[in-house]
Parts: C-alpha cells; sequence; structure tokens
C-alpha cells in the first residue's frame, strides 16, 4: 500500500514507536550544538585528505591519471556522506533531565533511549579533544556500574558540558545508592 508523501511545511509524521521515545512528562529534549555536526564533517574531511592523496598516488601508478581522479573523486563522496549523516545525528540526539534519571536519545537508523537514574552515576567525565576545543565543544560522559551504560552527550557548547557536570555530580551525591 502506498503512502501519500509528506508535504513541505507540515509536522512530519508521528510513528506509533515514537512513543516508546518520549522524554516523559511533557519535557522538552535539550538539543546539542550544530558545531557538533561540523566537528564531525570536519574530522572526516581531515582523515579524507591523507587517503585521498595516498589512494590517489598509488591508483595513479596502475590506472593513470583517470583512475587517480576517480579515487579522489569517491573520498570526496564519502566525505560528503558523512557531512549529511553526521547532521541526521545532530538532529536526533537530545537528552532530558527528569526528578530521577537522566535520559538521552539518539540514532538516525535506529533509534535508541538510555535512561540513567542518578542514584547509579559512579562518576562525570568531560572530554574534549584539540579540534572540540577549538570549537567550543565537549563531551559529558556518565559512567555507571553496568559497563554497557553508555550515556554520552557529544556536542555541547563547554559552558553548558560544565553546568551539566556539576548538576549531575550534585544529583548523583544526593541520590547516591551506596555504589
Amino acid at each position: 500500500m502506498a503512502t501519500a508523501p509528506h508535504p513541505p511545511g507540515a509536522p512530519p509524521p508521528v510513528y506509533a514507536a515514537d512513543q516508546a521515545f518520549a522524554s516523559g512528562g511533557g519535557l522538552p529534549w535539550s538539543r546539542i550544538s550544530k558545531r557538533h555536526t561540523w566537528h564531525r564533517a570536519t574530522s572526516a574531511a581531515l582523515t579524507a585528505v591523507p587517503i585521498a592523496a595516498l589512494g590517489a598516488f598509488l591508483v595513479s601508478r596502475n590506472a593513470g591519471l583517470p583512475g587517480a581522479a576517480l579515487w579522489v573523486a569517491a573520498v570526496i563522496v564519502s566525505v560528503a556522506l558523512a557531512g549529511i549523516v553526521a547532521e541526521l545525528a545532530c538532529r536526533s540526539l537530545g537528552y532530558a533531565e527528569r526528578a530521577d534519571d537522566l535520559i538521552v536519545t539518539r540514532g538516525v537508523f535506529v533509534k535508541r533511549l538510555i535512561v540513567v537514574p542518578y542514584g547509579r552515576m559512579q562518576f562525570v567525565d568531560v572530554t574534549a579533544g584539540l579540534l572540540e576545543r577549538w570549537m567550543g565543544i565537549a563531551t559529558v560522559r556518565m559512567h555507571t556500574a553496568a559497563a554497557a551504560t553508555d550515556a554520552t552527550i557529544p556536542g555541547l557548547p563547554a559552558a553548558e558540558a560544565a553546568l551539566l557536570r556539576d548538576r549531575l555530580a550534585q544529583k548523583g551525591e544526593e541520590r547516591s545508592m551506596g555504589l
């Protein structure tokens, strides 16, 4: 059965499964900085430059200039696709601070919702690589006793990351479960 295309300007369709990914209590999702998209796209481009140069050199030895040009074009297309995926990932990532837990949602193709009770947090980690520091963003990561917990919020403005770290640490201490 064919469905009608989504008209421009209309609200996006709501799927029944999306109810499982609601923040609860009508809380809005806090979103990350758009600089995170630029960080991921820049990282992809910086990685692609040596790959394009080395690959073009090696391909040109066997296939000549047309082969090298095709190699560079393929790398450029790959970087463009990485930029598109980075934008979609940035749009899908959000977090909400509820009374007893922090919830993080992410995922473009496979949606994921992570709930971290404040009382289970052991420590909060803030990291920023060289490019992230230059762009003024940081990553906040919550660590729990469960090794499988991946409560990471990348791409927060540095000041917001520091405030979130402090709020989470305070809430974690208040609700400590004696871990």
